[in-house]
């Protein structure tokens, strides 16, 4: 089973049996030639049969009783393949012949051909000449040279004991033989010959050959397909499963992922070597230089025996330092290269000492490495870099919101180090990235974007604790009376729980559920309104999708069609999709909210309400106004106001009015977050750490990113945006600016930034805002002319958009 991109790119390969079927005009004439000198010279002239073979095979078993000799056509050994078995009885040979007649019957000369070069034995779970060519040279078969071609070819006769990996000695006399039949015949020239007598054997075990790396999601889609289709039919049927997502933007989460994580790790501090391979001790000399004593340094010989025992991590070397100078230092690769640190790429390398505290700088390399350590380094533009094992983990994901395509995804920094998929698998407390749908909730219950609340401390009493509930902003810093809009952009905490407070906490749930949160991760309580909720990067980036989309669930999928071998169609995937205008859209709201009463009505119900689309629409789940005035509120915590930002300001560089965006931050910072959209694209980012433990029966979380702000805290916009925005930067590059028309029923009125009411000045003291017509003020902020009697004032600017 290999596993493709949406454009076609090879993202991974399953199965017991290694196949690359191809069509006979795709296979070189020269290999061809090859197989046919050595196993079958007159394939094209007998009926499939032998005769000359078979006479020969006859004579050797009559006076010696040996029944290993072969005459075995290429069309007997496709009949045993297919039907019989391996052992060497008289019965079988004459089954086999009978077969052999019968398949020349139904099938033409290179119609069997091809069948016996895809389907032959090759050793080392290959079958077919082009998984061979892959396993053994790591090449596409149209690249091999005359040498391999004749390796190949050689290989039906004894797979397990002639192929070049287990024995070079074997694989080079059964290659001669090949060249010494094709020359025989005429395939090949002298010179050719000689020429590939001559070549060296050189093989090694090939992977399948990646063009995309996103094995993640290759996992999910080979347990979707085993799940389906059996273990045996997944992995033996040659299936190709092409996948929703884009191998440009998958290359680029990859990259923004792990480069996001080793900046935070540099952040904080140098842990210091993987490990010593010989110690040195250091002598500091009065005028400021220094010296290593080393009385046990290895060889280099030694060395390189030491470094071929490591494991490169994604972009990570192995490397021992073998020199140190005073502002730079020499450094072993496997292999034997030997490579310079310099200054700029060591200079980060504090040492560790908590997320939160690290040593003061270094000032000169010997403060940072000595001879005989083995550390990790990674090029980056051509220069090396000190470089350590990231101890966070992070996940990235990107939805379609008009369909829930998954266009890239990252489930952690290296899946070789571990399978778990962050994406999918993590639920992780959400923090602020909650508040847009708590705001949402707000707005179906009588508060506008101009609702003006007040951000001051909350102190309420909690007479179960006995002690009082203290929720803060982050950082602890109150504005007073603020707008709805401003209050959304700055994240602030007392907010949120003063509208949780005013809509009620089962409205709230009722409304979150909505979006595919399952009622059971919601905590029923005010800590809701600081993000105390898990949830995973797939659960918030479907969540958000529904504000990009203009208020529809969609579903995430990730498999788009499957072929078989022969590549006919065995699955198309045909997803559920965004419609205002379908008529059954009408008939799927009616059906959610029917759902979505009976779900207000029982607030106690045990069960997550599950509202699924009818027919091939996604369901609407709330209304387009209400989607549109959140996406617009969300643009502030990118562009702010007049006099304040939001919390994503640096959003701003990426030049996009079209961006919505929410960071998220919990109260220890244990988790940061950050999901925004345009209506082409939703992503997620979240960076945490893995290193849980089980407390009372629920997942706990040890390690904070680092709150200390003095030391420079991290954060959602700090931690988790950058990330974000390494990959927006491509994602977006090929979508442009998009500004759908407000729906039906959305006015814009002129306010007053201090009250919220109506106002008549056109300074900064006054901006236009969005509501869902009939919920606009209808009374004005205090005139900025009182002298004017009531009916001389200047009436507000009023805008239906329709």
């Amino acid at each position: 089973m290999r596993v493709f991109s949406q454009d076609g790119e090879l993202i991974s390969q399953f199965g017991e049996k290694r196949r690359i079927p191809l069509k006979i005009n795709e296979i070189p004439p020269l290999l061809i030639q090859a197989v046919l000198a050595t196993e079958d010279a007159r394939f094209y002239e007998h009926p499939g049969i032998d005769l000359i073979g078979v006479f020969r095979a006859a004579t050797v078993v009559a006076t010696t009783g040996d029944y290993s000799q072969g005459a075995s056509t290429i069309t007997q050994q496709l009949a045993r393949l297919f039907f019989l078995s391996r052992e060497k009885k008289i019965i079988r040979k004459i089954k086999e012949i009978f077969l052999a007649f019968h398949i020349e019957e139904l099938l033409t000369k290179d119609e069997i051909l091809e069948l016996y070069l895809n389907r032959i034995e090759l050793g080392q779970r290959a079958f077919g000449v082009g998984a061979a060519a892959q396993v053994y040279f790591g090449k596409n078969i149209q690249d091999l040279t005359l040498s391999e071609i004749a390796i190949i070819a050689g290989l039906p006769q004894a797979p397990s004991v002639l192929n070049p990996v287990r024995s070079p000695s074997r694989a080079r006399a059964r290659r001669n033989i090949v060249l010494g039949r094709m020359l025989t015949v005429g395939y090949i020239t002298q010179q050719q010959h000689d020429e590939a007598v001559q070549a060296p054997i050189v093989s090694k075990l090939h992977g399948a050959q990646i063009t995309a790396s996103a094995p993640y999601l290759a996992e999910m889609v080979r347990q979707e397909v085993v799940d389906t289709y059996g273990e045996e039919e997944a992995y033996s049927k040659g299936f190709q499963v092409f996948t929703t997502v884009n191998s440009a933007q998958q290359a680029r989460a990859v990259a923004a992922l792990q480069q996001n994580l080793h900046n935070y790790d540099e952040r904080h501090g140098f842990r210091g070597p993987v490990a010593v391979v010989w110690p040195a001790t250091k002598q500091d000399n009065p005028d400021g230089s220094f010296s290593f004593t080393e009385d046990k340094r290895l060889s280099d010989e030694a060395i390189l025996a030491y470094l071929d025992e490591q494991d490169a991590i994604e972009k990570l070397q192995p490397a021992v330092v073998t020199e140190v100078q005073q502002k730079s230092a020499a450094l072993m690769l496997a292999g034997g290269r030997k490579i310079e640190l310099d200054w700029d790429g060591m200079k980060w390398a504090r040492a560790y000492i908590s997320n939160e505290r690290q040593a003061n700088p270094p000032k000169n390399a010997g403060q940072i490495l000595a001879p005989g350590m083995l550390v990790y380094v990674r090029e980056q533009q051509g220069n090396w870099r000190l470089s350590q094992l990231p101890q966070a983990s992070s996940a990235l994901v990107a939805l379609d919101p008009k369909d829930g395509a998954v266009r890239a995804l990252v489930g952690g920094y290296s899946f070789g180090l571990t399978q778990f998929n962050r994406v999918t698998q993590a639920n992780r407390q959400v923090g602020s990235s909650i508040k847009p749908f708590i705001y949402s909730a707000a707005l179906e219950h009588g508060y506008t974007l101009a609702s003006i609340i007040n951000d001051a401390p909350i102190h309420e009493w909690d007479a179960g604790s006995g002690t009082a509930w203290r929720p803060k902003n982050s950082p602890d810093v109150y504005d007073g009376p603020i707008r709805l809009r401003e209050a959304l952009a700055k994240s602030k905490n007392v907010v949120s729980v003063r509208l949780i407070s005013g809509v009620g906490i089962d409205n709230t749930i009722n409304h979150l559920a909505k979006f595919g949160f399952h009622k059971s991760d919601l905590p029923r309580n005010q800590t809701l309104a600081l993000g105390s909720a898990s949830l995973t990067p797939m659960e918030l980036a479907t969540g958000y999708a529904v504000f990009a989309n203009g208020g529809h669930l969609v579903k995430p999928y990730i498999i788009t069609k499957i072929l078989d071998d022969q590549n006919n169609l065995i699955y198309e995937h045909k997803p559920v999709q965004v419609c205002d205008d379908c008529a059954a859209v009408a008939q799927a709201e009616a059906t959610l909210q029917a759902a979505a009463q009976a779900a207000d009505a029982d607030t106690t119900a045990p069960a997550d309400t599950d509202i699924k689309a009818t027919a091939e629409f996604a369901p609407r789940v709330i209304s387009a106004q209400n989607a549109f005035l959140i996406s617009e509120a969300m643009k502030s915590a990118i562009w702010g106001g007049d006099g304040w930002d939001g919390t994503a300001k640096n959003l701003k560089a990426l030049k996009r009015r079209d961006l919505s965006g929410k960071t998220g931050t919990t109260n220890d910072v244990k988790d940061t977050w950050f999901s925004g959209f345009t209506p082409d694209l939703v992503i997620t980012s979240w960076v945490g750490f893995d290193d849980a433990e089980s407390v009372l029966g629920k997942t706990a979380w040890n390690s904070n990113l680092g709150v200390d702000q003095v030391a420079g805290g991290e954060s959602g916009a700090r931690t988790a945006l950058p990330v974000w925005q390494n990959f927006a930067e491509l994602a977006l590059q090929d979508l442009p600016e998009k500004f759908p028309p407000a729906p039906v029923g959305i006015v814009s009125v002129r306010i007053d930034n201090k009250t919220g009411l109506l106002s008549q000045a056109t300074d900064n003291s006054s901006s236009f805002e969005f509501f869902r017509q009939g919920t606009e003020p209808t009374q004005y902020a205090v005139p900025t002319n009182p002298d004017l009697p009531a009916d001389q004032q200047k009436p507000a600017e009023i805008d239906i958009f329709r």
